[in-house]
């Protein structure tokens, strides 16, 4: 059976769902999905050749099983909440809520309809990460450092800890549950800049620092320093470069839930994955507002 889908929100995300959902990967779980229409808030003529349809259609149609929510940070949690009440699936583009009970709540009106809430983590799918993951396995980690710089956020992204969650998913992804010991934020609103440091410590009780910058002209770069027993890693891995796109790879994980292919165990180690950031990034922001007042 075709899982008709539809696409909420045109920017940059969207339009490569739509890319993708209308070109599938072959041979793979992708071209299970079919595209009914996108929705926006604006009014806009046919994208890509597909046809704009109201919120009310997408949640009422019974041609369609399976939302695509590519819309600001701040509108995430409303939108899956209408798609779960309604009976469809959910793929939703990272941080799923800007809150940890909220996504907690989320999850558990999934479970109780029967259906798949899906978090696109692109960022473990990127070569570097990929080669990272192998180059420090069977290492002992003694401290570490990961230091994000960006352009300045748009408004509508939510705190840094839950705009830049993909970096935190690395870090928990890579060793595993962590603490926040201390956060701080300083910002300088006129010249729309802002840094975001956050203390954290593994179970081992080794420290990792996570720092978020952003600002106007700065590239978009990750710096890492790992200090290990027997090494450090000063820079990052290249990797292999992958013929299959990150949201295609990430479109294919989602079709493979749908068709049950991806084992209980994977999704619950998932779930607690995507909660155990979630949590963190709500006590970064918490301990940083703090120390702002």
């Amino acid at each position: 059976m075709m899982l008709g889908s539809v696409v909420v929100g045109i920017g940059i995300a969207g339009c490569v769902r739509m890319r993708d959902l209308l070109a599938p990967l072959p041979c793979s779980t992708a071209e299970k999905f079919s595209i009914r229409g996108f929705v926006s808030r604006r009014t806009l003529e046919d994208q890509q050749g597909v046809k704009q349809i109201s919120m009310t259609e997408a949640l009422n149609r019974d041609d369609i099983h399976a939302a695509f929510i590519c819309t600001e940070n701040t509108n995430h949690e409303e939108y899956i909440r209408q798609f779960l009440e309604a009976g469809k699936h959910v793929c939703v583009e990272y941080p799923m809520t800007l809150s940890y009970t909220s996504a907690v709540d989320l999850w558990n009106l999934a479970q109780q309809k029967g259906l798949v809430l899906h978090e696109e983590h692109i960022e473990l799918f990127t070569p570097d990460f990929k080669q990272l993951k192998k180059d420090i396995a069977g290492k002992t980690l003694e401290e570490g450092t990961l230091h994000f710089t960006g352009g300045s956020l748009k408004p509508n992204f939510g705190f840094p800890s839950f705009s830049g969650i993909a970096r935190l998913t690395w870090l928990v992804d890579l060793f595993g549950e962590l603490t926040v010991t201390a956060a701080s934020l300083v910002e300088e609103k006129e010249n729309k800049c802002m840094k975001m440091t956050a203390h954290l410590l593994t179970r081992q009780q080794k420290p990792l620092t996570w720092i978020e910058e952003r600002g106007p002209g700065l590239g978009r770069a990750k710096h890492i320093h790992l200090r290990f027993q027997d090494a450090s890693i000063t820079e990052l891995p290249a990797g292999q470069r992958e013929p299959v796109g990150l949201f295609m790879q990430d479109l294919v994980l989602f079709g493979r839930k749908l068709q049950g292919e991806v084992s209980a165990a994977e999704l619950q180690e998932e779930r607690s994955r995507i909660l155990h950031c979630l949590q963190l990034a709500d006590r970064i922001q918490q301990l940083s507002e703090s120390t702002q007042a």
